[in-house]
């Protein structure tokens, strides 16, 4: 094995050193009684918990609940968000029109729209899409905007040259040196949905989801579920990250682009 593999290895098995060494200290701390049994569950506790509610079918209905809604909100958000930027970045007129107006409505939190979505939408699934649609057009828009400006002026020289049409130029060298801004868009994307998600189905209490388990925890005081539900969005969290990473190496690849 080549020195560099060495490393990577050593590199992901760091990376396990803090968590393990959190729930040693979770662990000892629920063993000893050190604080409110009721508040610091024990590990075990925690684990039954995850049992009962797969072993019943519980838990299916609602991750299945918030991962459609995910996917719904990262595909209308990423679509309208690609569309939105590439606009931005390839036509002055339309920044000079549209952009201020953006600019404006990407510095207002996303919680705050909530209100207005509520009473639009009401309280079901489709505000929650409306709201997870928000939380990842942004950050699309935004670097597939910023990463057709910022094309090399070299790349641009070179296709005027060669006689490139404006299609041409924009699907042979915009694009091309545009993707890894557009990969990093929509991988923040990805992140911001899912954590738009939770909060989603937190303050829009209607329906099945990851964030009613949450309430329903915090609500008859049982910090066995809190506690399970918040390990069990972290790891669908890093899942979806991973995968997304994942996607764009092998994309990046195929394209001939450095990841």
């Amino acid at each position: 094995m080549s020195p560099a593999a060495q490393a990577s290895r050593v590199g992901r098995w760091r990376g396990l050193v803090l968590p393990l060494a959190a729930l040693a200290l979770w662990w000892l701390l629920a063993a000893l009684h050190v604080a409110n049994t009721a508040l610091l569950v024990s590990p075990l506790d925690v684990l039954r918990t995850a049992f009962d509610f797969i072993a019943g079918g519980r838990l299916w209905p609602a991750l299945g609940a918030s991962l459609a809604r995910e996917a719904a909100g990262f595909l209308i958000g990423t679509a309208l968000g690609l569309v939105l930027g590439a606009m931005l970045g390839l036509s002055r007129r339309f920044d000079r029109i549209v952009g201020p107006s953006f600019n404006t409505f990407k510095q207002i939190s996303l919680f705050a729209w909530i209100p207005l979505i509520s009473v639009w939408f009401g309280l079901g699934d489709t505000a929650k899409v409306v709201f997870l649609s928000l939380a990842a057009l942004v950050p699309v828009a935004v670097n597939t905007c910023d990463g057709m400006r910022g094309t090399p002026i070299h790349l641009l020289e070179v296709a005027d040259v060669y006689g490139y049409t404006r299609r041409q130029t924009v699907l042979h060298v915009v694009l091309p040196a545009a993707m890894p801004a557009i990969f990093t868009g929509i991988y923040l994307a990805l992140i911001y949905s899912w954590l738009a998600t939770i909060g989603a189905e937190y303050l829009l209490v209607a329906g099945l989801g990851m964030g009613n388990l949450l309430i329903e925890g915090s609500e008859h005081f049982r910090m066995d579920l809190v506690i399970f539900a918040m390990l069990l969005v972290g790891i669908v969290g890093w899942t979806m990250n991973a995968s997304a990473r994942g996607l764009e190496r092998l994309l990046a690849r195929r394209m001939g682009i450095a990841a």
